[in-house]
């Protein structure tokens, strides 16, 4: 086990050419794909998740231990597919229409990749129609909603309904996150959750698809 225990180290770290060195010598030793993506990236990850929900570590450190395991991802990707690997689960996120901020949504979009999800990034400025049909042609399980002004917070509410006008929206799980919104808020536009960070906000996904 020293060799994945060595990754997910390594990914905490930040170390990029680190990890991808270490997941070709895993591969080559002939550790299992999936074993690797589990036990080793997803694993450093989740230890980056905890300390980052805990303020132990900020974003940039986050960052670039999210981007050390995404090319260890690539790395392992032509093997999971071999392997008959899938993802466990899709979700759907982005940032709703009127609002341009991204920082929040990237780091929910990481946290989830980092729990072993398919993520389907619509970036920002996100109309509701377009999550409806990302939703639909993904078939995703899981979709993600970021506002950071209380100005674009009723567009959430929006997205809501056209999940239901779609006849969709018992097929979802319509999550809402961001600075000013509260559980409350995300009760009464008929949102499943409200999570005040994107680790519990990975969490709560991969409880719901389990």
């Amino acid at each position: 086990m020293g060799l994945l225990e060595d990754i997910s180290t390594k990914l905490q770290a930040g170390k990029r050419k680190d990890v991808v060195a270490l997941c070709k010598q895993a591969l080559d030793e002939g550790i299992p794909a999936d074993e690797i993506l589990n036990n080793g990236l997803l694993a450093g990850m989740d230890i980056i998740g905890a300390k980052f929900k805990a303020n132990e570590v900020f974003v940039p450190q986050v960052l670039v231990s999210a981007r050390a395991m995404n090319a260890g991802a690539e790395t392992l990707k032509p093997f999971l597919s071999e392997e008959g690997a899938s993802a466990k689960g899709k979700a759907v996120i982005g940032t709703v229409k009127g609002d341009l901020h991204d920082i929040g949504k990237n780091l929910v979009v990481m946290m989830f990749e980092g729990k072993g999800f398919e993520v389907i990034d619509l970036g920002v400025d996100v109309p509701p129609e377009k999550f409806v049909e990302a939703a639909i042609e993904n078939d995703a399980q899981v979709v993600g909603l970021s506002a950071l002004l209380t100005t674009t917070m009723p567009m959430m509410g929006e997205v809501v309904k056209a999940f239901e006008e779609a006849g969709i929206r018992d097929k979802v799980k319509i999550m809402v996150g961001g600075a000013p919104v509260t559980a409350d808020f995300a009760a009464g536009i008929g949102a499943d959750d409200y999570t005040e960070d994107a680790t519990s906000a990975a969490e709560k996904a991969l409880e719901y698809v389990a």
